[in-house]
């Protein structure tokens, strides 16, 4: 595994991967970054995958920094296929998507321009899923006004400690917070938050009805983020999808179970 470093739009964009051949599997992150794929990114690809854990402008080891008019899950699929581009990968590719990187996910699949072939989500927004009380409160401009880095870093640090799901050490919660310890991705994480909107997902839902592609939701089944219930309510209104659970495991269940998950991964994509 590699992290890599891509030009795009005049601005450095950060990505893990491995291995330089097979089909390409792009995998989004949402509120948090990359580093939510790194435990399966190994096995993808061991299997003959080639994974790309892309970090959005202004997040992780990306550069730049986002805006509520850049944060957006258009603006960000838009993004997204500018970033491809630069890497010289066209279609088709596989895209897994986790939390509001499910939603880009959704988003890049409807829009057709990377040629999506095949759309894994974990434990991500769709529907009116989102966005959760916490990250909702932020649309507001005069509260991400008065919000300080350091208000920011200790927010993340609670939803780190939940998502994992498990007990975790004090290095590895520094790990996950390690890039919020920048004042421009504390402002980028405050502009997603402030482009947080369901109807996003909402307006996606007629052409997923339509589309033939086939879709597995990977869903730690104890998130109290994103609630196994939406994942039962996705496959059962969109077509060609399947649900794989995770038990005992949280909104990041790559940290809880990542062998299952990357087995599924495989099959799926592979």
């Amino acid at each position: 595994m590699q992290r890599k470093t891509v030009e795009v739009d005049g601005v450095a964009a950060s990505y893990l991967c491995a291995g330089d051949r097979g089909p390409v599997v792009l995998m989004l992150h949402g509120t948090y970054w990359s580093r939510v794929w790194q435990p399966v990114i190994g096995d993808l690809a061991a299997a003959g995958l080639r994974p790309i854990a892309v970090d959005f402008p202004g997040f992780g080891r990306s550069a730049g920094e986002l805006t509520v008019a850049t944060a957006s899950i258009p603006a960000l699929a838009d993004w997204l296929s500018r970033f491809t581009q630069a890497l010289g990968i066209s279609g088709p590719v596989g895209v897994a998507g986790h939390d509001i990187g499910g939603g880009v996910a959704q988003q890049v699949l409807v829009d057709g321009k990377l040629g999506v072939s095949r759309l894994a989500l974990m434990n991500a927004v769709m529907f009116d899923s989102w966005p959760v009380p916490g990250v909702a409160r932020f649309r507001d401009p005069e509260i991400a006004a008065a919000t300080t880095p350091a208000d920011v870093l200790a927010a993340r640090r609670t939803s780190v400690i939940t998502a994992l799901g498990r007990p975790a050490s004090e290095a590895e919660i520094a790990d996950y917070l390690d890039p919020w310890t920048e004042p421009r991705v504390t402002r980028s994480w405050l502009a997603l938050a402030g482009a947080a909107y369901s109807h996003y997902t909402m307006d996606l839902v007629p052409a997923l009805r339509a589309s033939s592609v086939p879709k597995l939701l990977i869903w730690g089944e104890d998130d109290t983020f994103q609630l196994i219930e939406h994942a039962e309510r996705f496959v059962t209104e969109i077509p060609h999808s399947s649900l794989v659970r995770i038990p005992a495991a949280g909104h990041i269940p790559t940290e809880n179970d990542p062998k299952t998950i990357a087995r599924a991964l495989i099959d799926f994509f592979a």
